[in-house]
Order: structure tokens, then sequence, then C-alpha cells
């Protein structure tokens, strides 16, 4: 016999919520099924099922490097460019666009 469910209640902001449900719903994904599904995820891992840190870095303030530094940092760049980790800056902002709905 099933155990009878547990309700639980939670105030969320209302972006977040609307922006959660339409791609749960675009996954065929109840709210209340994917809540479980962290619950027992919780569970599973004895903790968050994913990291919760501040990220140890943020992004770089050219102002306060060195030269020396400055030109590390813009070598980094260009390697991610010849790797082909780099998007074209139209690219970028269209995404950003999109993702924002700007």
């Amino acid at each position: 016999m099933a155990a009878k469910p547990a309700n639980v209640y939670a105030r969320i902001e209302p972006d977040v919520k609307e922006q959660a449900e339409s791609i749960l719903s675009a996954l065929g994904i109840p709210a209340s099924n994917a809540i479980n599904l962290f619950y027992k995820q919780i569970i599973l891992q004895k903790g968050l099922p994913f990291d919760a840190k501040l990220p140890a870095t943020g992004p770089v303030d050219l102002s306060a490097l060195s030269e020396a530094e400055l030109s590390t940092e813009l070598e980094k760049g260009y390697a991610d460019l010849q790797a082909g980790r780099a998007k074209e800056a139209s690219v970028v902002f269209a995404d950003i666009r999109k993702d924002y709905q700007l």
C-alpha cells in the first residue's frame, strides 16, 4: 500500500517559479515530481545534489591587473579562441537576449 503523500509548502520568487515550471513543462515533468526527485537526491547524496558554494573567482577586473597579469589574461583568451572555446560577440548577445527575453 502506498504511503499517504505529504505536502511541502515553500515561498519562492514568482519569476523563478515561472521559469522553472516552464522548463519542467517542456520536459514533461510536473513540478511535484521534480521536487520529489530533488528530495530523493538529497537523501541519496546525504546533502544537496550540487555544490553550494561561492565561486572561487569572479570576473577579472582589468584595471587592477599589472601589465604581466593582463598579458596572461589576454593569452588565455587567445588560447580559448584558437581552441574554439569562444563565440562571436553577436552570438553571445543574441543568446543573452533570447535567454532573458530582452
